[in-house]
Protein backbone atom coordinates (compact mmCIF):
# COMPACT_ATOMS: atom_id res chain seq x y z
CA UNK A 1 0.00 0.00 0.00
CA UNK A 2 1.17 3.35 -0.56
CA UNK A 3 1.13 6.06 1.64
CA UNK A 4 -1.38 8.15 -0.02
CA UNK A 5 -4.02 5.24 -0.12
CA UNK A 6 -3.55 4.35 3.25
CA UNK A 7 -4.12 8.42 3.52
CA UNK A 8 -7.21 8.10 1.90
CA UNK A 9 -8.21 4.98 4.08
CA UNK A 10 -8.18 6.15 7.45
CA UNK A 11 -9.41 9.86 6.31
CA UNK A 12 -12.50 7.80 5.12
CA UNK A 13 -12.87 6.42 8.93
CA UNK A 14 -12.16 9.32 10.78
CA UNK A 15 -15.69 10.10 10.90
CA UNK A 16 -18.37 8.43 13.50
CA UNK A 17 -20.62 7.41 10.52
CA UNK A 18 -18.59 5.64 8.52
CA UNK A 19 -16.62 4.40 10.56
CA UNK A 20 -19.67 2.56 12.52
CA UNK A 21 -20.83 1.48 8.62
CA UNK A 22 -17.40 -0.20 7.90
CA UNK A 23 -17.61 -1.31 11.55
CA UNK A 24 -20.87 -2.93 10.70
CA UNK A 25 -19.82 -4.51 7.10
CA UNK A 26 -17.15 -5.91 8.60
CA UNK A 27 -18.95 -7.82 10.99
CA UNK A 28 -21.40 -9.17 8.16
CA UNK A 29 -19.18 -10.90 5.95
CA UNK A 30 -18.80 -11.18 2.02
CA UNK A 31 -22.31 -11.33 2.20
CA UNK A 32 -22.57 -7.63 3.54
CA UNK A 33 -25.76 -5.34 3.55
CA UNK A 34 -28.00 -3.35 1.01
CA UNK A 35 -28.52 0.19 2.05
CA UNK A 36 -31.45 0.21 3.44
CA UNK A 37 -30.32 -2.64 5.79
CA UNK A 38 -27.34 -0.37 7.10
CA UNK A 39 -29.82 2.94 7.39
CA UNK A 40 -32.10 0.67 9.64
CA UNK A 41 -29.17 -1.07 11.87
CA UNK A 42 -27.92 2.24 12.18
CA UNK A 43 -30.29 5.20 12.52
CA UNK A 44 -28.92 7.14 9.32
CA UNK A 45 -31.13 9.35 7.36
CA UNK A 46 -30.89 7.23 3.35
CA UNK A 47 -29.46 10.25 1.50
CA UNK A 48 -26.89 10.76 4.50
CA UNK A 49 -25.78 6.99 4.14
CA UNK A 50 -25.37 7.24 0.37
CA UNK A 51 -23.03 9.85 0.94
CA UNK A 52 -20.96 7.98 3.63
CA UNK A 53 -21.12 4.65 1.52
CA UNK A 54 -19.72 6.65 -1.86
CA UNK A 55 -16.56 7.91 0.90
CA UNK A 56 -15.98 4.60 1.64
CA UNK A 57 -16.20 2.84 -2.01
CA UNK A 58 -13.96 6.07 -3.35
CA UNK A 59 -10.86 4.92 -0.47
CA UNK A 60 -11.35 1.56 -1.30
CA UNK A 61 -12.42 0.31 2.08
CA UNK A 62 -15.86 -1.28 0.49
CA UNK A 63 -17.11 -3.09 -2.27
CA UNK A 64 -20.33 -2.84 -4.00
CA UNK A 65 -22.43 -5.79 -5.81
CA UNK A 66 -25.47 -5.44 -8.17
CA UNK A 67 -28.04 -8.72 -6.86
CA UNK A 68 -31.23 -8.07 -8.52
CA UNK A 69 -32.53 -4.92 -8.08
CA UNK A 70 -30.45 -4.47 -5.18
CA UNK A 71 -26.98 -2.81 -4.15
CA UNK A 72 -25.00 -5.40 -1.81
CA UNK A 73 -22.08 -3.52 0.11
CA UNK A 74 -19.41 -5.59 1.80
CA UNK A 75 -15.94 -4.07 3.41
CA UNK A 76 -12.93 -5.00 0.94
CA UNK A 77 -11.04 -6.94 3.43
CA UNK A 78 -8.18 -7.05 1.08
CA UNK A 79 -7.81 -3.44 1.59
CA UNK A 80 -8.31 -3.57 5.25
CA UNK A 81 -5.49 -5.90 5.77
CA UNK A 82 -3.48 -3.88 3.58
CA UNK A 83 -4.23 -0.85 5.90
CA UNK A 84 -3.01 -3.01 8.45
CA UNK A 85 0.22 -4.24 7.39
CA UNK A 86 1.07 -0.44 6.10
CA UNK A 87 0.45 0.86 9.93
CA UNK A 88 2.64 -2.07 11.63
CA UNK A 89 5.39 -2.52 8.86
CA UNK A 90 8.17 -1.30 10.81
CA UNK A 91 6.31 -2.26 14.49
CA UNK A 92 8.98 -2.39 16.75
CA UNK A 93 12.00 -1.75 13.94
CA UNK A 94 10.66 -5.13 12.02
CA UNK A 95 12.11 -7.28 14.95
CA UNK A 96 9.20 -10.30 16.37
CA UNK A 97 8.02 -8.30 18.93
CA UNK A 98 4.78 -10.37 20.09
CA UNK A 99 2.77 -6.79 19.80
CA UNK A 100 -1.07 -7.72 19.04
CA UNK A 101 -1.88 -9.59 16.27
CA UNK A 102 -0.48 -7.44 13.40
CA UNK A 103 -0.46 -9.81 10.34
CA UNK A 104 3.01 -9.06 9.78
CA UNK A 105 3.97 -10.56 12.78
CA UNK A 106 2.13 -13.70 12.20
CA UNK A 107 3.76 -14.66 9.47
CA UNK A 108 7.32 -13.49 10.92
CA UNK A 109 6.45 -15.88 13.76
CA UNK A 110 5.35 -19.03 10.73
CA UNK A 111 8.36 -18.34 9.00
CA UNK A 112 10.55 -18.77 12.00
CA UNK A 113 8.67 -22.12 12.30
CA UNK A 114 7.00 -21.11 15.83
CA UNK A 115 2.83 -21.05 16.10
CA UNK A 116 1.00 -17.70 16.00
CA UNK A 117 -0.76 -17.40 19.96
Amino acid sequence: MKSLDAVASLAALAQDTRLNVFRLLVQKGRAGLAPGAIAEKLGVPNATLSFHLKELLHAGLVGARQDGRFIHYSANYEQMNALIRYLTDNCCGGRDCGIGDAPTAKSRRKQNGRQSL
